[in-house]
C-alpha cells in the first residue's frame, strides 16, 4: 500500500501565509525569503493536487480547498503547541478565543443572552464581539477565518460567494411597545390601532423589516413611519422617548420592559423572527459556539 506523507514544513508556510494575509508578512515572521515560501507552497499544492490560494487583484485569498487546509492546519499546529506544553509539564495559559460577528440589526439584549453561555464554560474565555459590519461583510471575514461565527436574523444567502452553514438558534413572535402616554392611546383595538400611529421601523437590511411590511399589508393598516433604524438599540431609545411604536423579539420582552420603562401594546406570532449562528462548518466544533447554540435552543427559545 502506498503511504502519502504530508510535508509539515510546507503546511506551516501555507498556514502562516493564510494567517498573515501575504507571503511578504509570512516571510518576515518566519525569517525566510518570499521566494522560498512561495516555492514550498507550490510544492504543497502539487502534492495535494489542489490550488490553495487564488489571486484577487493583489490580494491572496483562500480557495475552497485552501479553507479546508487552513482549518486542519490550525488544529494541527494548535495541538502541536499543546503537546509540547503538556510534555514539558506547563499549561498553555491561553484563554479560549471566540470572535463573533453580530449583525447590527440584532437587539443588543438578545446578543447578550446569546453570548452568556460562552462565559460559563469552566475555562478562561476571551470573547471579541464585533458589530460594525453587515452580514455580507462578516461572511467574507468568516471565509478568511477572522471571525468564528456570525449571529444573524437570517440564514446565509444561498448561492453566495462564501460557502457557509446556517444553524437555527430559535424563533419567536414579535412584541410591540410604546412609551406610556402613546401606549394608552394605541393599545386599544391593537393591531388595528396601528393604522396611522407613529412607528419606528427596523432598517431594510433586517428580516423583520420585510415581515412587518407584509403583516401591515395583510391587516390593511398603514402606520405612519416616522423613522427607520438599522441599530435596534436606537429604536428603543427613541421609542422610550415617545417618538413612536417599536418592536422587539418576544423572548426579550421582560428585559425591554425593565430597561426602557415602556408598555406592551400587543404581540404577533405572524411576525416571526428567526435567529441563526452562521459558520463555515457543517457541524459546529468550537466549544463556545456549541454552548451558545445549545443554550439558545434549550433556554432562550424553549417556550417560544
Amino acid at each position: 500500500m502506498r503511504v502519502e506523507w504530508l510535508n509539515y514544513h510546507h503546511l506551516l508556510y501555507f498556514w502562516m501565509v493564510a494567517k498573515e494575509g501575504s507571503i511578504v508578512r509570512a516571510g518576515e515572521a518566519l525569517s525566510l525569503a518570499s521566494s522560498t515560501i512561495s516555492g514550498q507552497i507550490h510544492r504543497l499544492e502539487e502534492d495535494l493536487g489542489e490550488k490553495l490560494f487564488a489571486h484577487e487583484g493583489r490580494r491572496l485569498v483562500l480557495t475552497e480547498s485552501g479553507r479546508v487546509a487552513f482549518r486542519y492546519a490550525d488544529e494541527i499546529f494548535s495541538l502541536g503547541r499543546e503537546f509540547v506544553d503538556t510534555v514539558k509539564g506547563r499549561a498553555s495559559g491561553r484563554p479560549l478565543r471566540l470572535v463573533v460577528g453580530s449583525a447590527d440589526v440584532l437587539p443588543a439584549l438578545l446578543v447578550r443572552r446569546f453570548l452568556e453561555p460562552a462565559f460559563r464554560l469552566g475555562q478562561s474565555v476571551h470573547v471579541v464581539c464585533r458589530a460594525e459590519k453587515s452580514v455580507e461583510e462578516f461572511l467574507a471575514e468568516l471565509a478568511l477565518h477572522r471571525v468564528d461565527v456570525v449571529l444573524s436574523d437570517g440564514p446565509s444567502p444561498s448561492g453566495g460567494a462564501v460557502r457557509a452553514f446556517s444553524h437555527l438558534l430559535g424563533e419567536c413572535g414579535t412584541t410591540f411597545f410604546a412609551a406610556p402616554k402613546l401606549a394608552a392611546r394605541v393599545r386599544k383595538a391593537f393591531p388595528r390601532s396601528l393604522d396611522g400611529a407613529p412607528f419606528l421601523l427596523p432598517g431594510s437590511p433586517s428580516a423583520v423589516h420585510r415581515a412587518l411590511r407584509q403583516w401591515f399589508g395583510a391587516l390593511d393598516v398603514r402606520p405612519h413611519i416616522v423613522a427607520e433604524f438599522d441599530d435596534s438599540a436606537l429604536a428603543k431609545e427613541f421609542g422610550a422617548f415617545g417618538l413612536g411604536v417599536f418592536q422587539a423579539p418576544s423572548v426579550i420582552e421582560a428585559e425591554v420592559l425593565r430597561q426602557y420603562n415602556v408598555r406592551v401594546l400587543g404581540r404577533s406570532e405572524a411576525v416571526l423572527q428567526r435567529f441563526y449562528a452562521i459558520s463555515v462548518e457543517r457541524k459546529i466544533k468550537h466549544p463556545a459556539v456549541i454552548a451558545i447554540s445549545e443554550a439558545a435552543r434549550k433556554d432562550i427559545f424553549a417556550g417560544a
